[in-house]
């Protein structure tokens, strides 16, 4: 994944950690942005709050209404997918 980057933060008194100014920097946060944490098992993400989300539904409902697919046909291509990828990773 050519986009990843990693980096070690301390934490510091009272559970705090300073996001690298790298990384304040390429996702436009500032002091005082709201920020997500996301635990998944023993891993912890962190993402700005600022959520694409609604803009990634809106794409999506239009690229479904204009290819006719169903959000079943959605769902089972997800799984298809994930079993095709699953596959590769072992």
């Amino acid at each position: 994944m050519s986009n990843m980057k990693t980096f070690s933060v301390p934490l510091e008194e009272k559970g705090q950690i300073t996001v690298p100014q790298i990384i304040q920097d390429e996702l436009n946060i500032t002091e005082g942005d709201t920020l997500t944490l996301i635990k998944l098992g023993e891993v912890l993400l962190l993402t700005p709050k600022k959520t694409q989300v609604p803009q990634l539904a809106d794409k999506i409902s239009i690229i479904m209404e204009n290819e006719a697919v169903s959000l079943t046909d959605l769902l089972l291509g997800l799984e298809t997918e994930r079993v095709a990828i699953s596959q590769q990773q072992q």
